[in-house]
């Protein structure tokens, strides 16, 4: 008797070890996951329409750069330029789903997910990069990315000036009534084809890869981009006159879907924002060079440059946002309160 009671004992002994050993290798083999997890690569894919070698990509890349430096190589971007990854309508919708992208907008797009977004799109309001980074810095802005976040999208950064935007046309133009009868591609976007109808022409949206076949088979007069954009396109082989409007200085915001982004750890969401606004400095001064070199080798080509009346533009424009409900008097209050500061 007194030996079965030892060797009850010393089976039970055996088992708590066992057991123990086990919970142990548990706690183990969860702490091995958990640092196999942080140590896990994060692959991210940018996509974005511009082509390879424009000052836009070349910032997307030095984006990339400093964020796999400042990251220690934990963080690697995926190029997806020439919109590889769809329209911009579709790679939104990815982002809302949790893809692992992050994707260029702008104001005017976003209206689509909270209309006052596009304050930040609107023709002859901002004058300079200046005016547009106080609006980012404001709380106007920071309320419409608390509303877009509802949405299920993030944005990421906004200080990234996509260019000052021109219009080259088959004939030239120096004020508004000049371009009456001119047909002058635009983004499928609401606010742009209100823009241009404002300005006297007649909007023709397109995607704009269709823009130079279009104006080389006289289906439109012209298109309105930054002037790195219309030389890369080539435009400038259909239509001539290269006018120096400066409709809008073109703030782009770089966005992610929420659920991708509450997924990664915050070290690395505050990490994409400081690279992403460092590559937003560089792309200013690619934007400056690319401007000066693209209007020099269109001169060589044969396209006119023509400094426009551009307070005549700003006159007719004046009254522009009073044609959208998604911009009351308190909101443009506020937008003219800011960047007069």
């Amino acid at each position: 008797m007194k030996n079965m009671g030892k060797n009850r004992y010393v089976l039970a002994l055996i088992a708590c070890v066992i057991g123990l050993t086990l919970v142990l290798a548990g706690c183990g083999g969860k702490k091995d996951e958990q640092k196999a997890a942080a140590d896990e690569k994060i692959i991210i894919k940018i996509a974005y329409g511009n082509n390879v070698g424009e000052p836009n990509d070349k910032a997307v890349r030095e984006w990339g750069r400093l964020m796999q430096e400042k990251s220690n190589g934990k963080v690697e971007f995926q190029y997806f330029p020439s919109s590889q990854l769809g329209s911009q309508k579709d790679v939104t919708e990815q982002l809302i789903i949790g893809a692992n992208v992050i994707t260029i907008s702008d104001g005017g797009f976003l209206m689509d997910y909270v209309p006052e977004f596009g304050v930040t799109y609107l023709p002859y309001i901002f004058d300079n990069k200046e005016q547009l980074f106080k609006l980012v810095d404001s709380d106007l802005f920071t309320d419409l990315a608390q509303k877009l976040e509802t949405k299920g999208l993030y944005v990421v950064h906004s200080k990234w000036i996509y260019g000052d935007r021109h219009l080259l046309a088959t004939k030239p133009v120096t004020k508004p009534e000049d371009l009456k009868g001119l047909k002058i591609r635009v983004p499928n976007i609401k606010l742009s084809n209100e823009m241009m109808n404002a300005m006297g022409a007649v909007a023709t949206p397109m995607p704009l890869a269709e823009a130079y076949p279009g104006l080389m088979q006289g289906v439109i007069n012209g298109a309105e981009n930054p002037i790195p954009v219309l030389y890369g396109g080539k435009m400038f082989e259909g239509a001539k006159y290269l006018m120096l409007t400066r409709h809008q200085v073109n703030l782009s915001t770089w966005i992610a879907g929420k659920k991708f982004i509450d997924k990664l750890p915050p070290e690395v969401v505050q990490q994409l924002k400081e690279t992403g606004e460092e590559a937003g400095r560089f792309l200013i001064k690619e934007n400056e060079k690319a401007d000066k070199e693209a209007i020099e080798k269109m001169k060589a080509a044969g396209v006119q440059i023509v400094e426009v009346d551009r307070a005549a533009f700003k006159e007719a424009m004046k009254d522009f946002p009073k044609r959208f409900k998604e911009f009351p008097p308190e909101i443009m209050d506020k937008v003219y309160s800011i960047i007069k500061e």
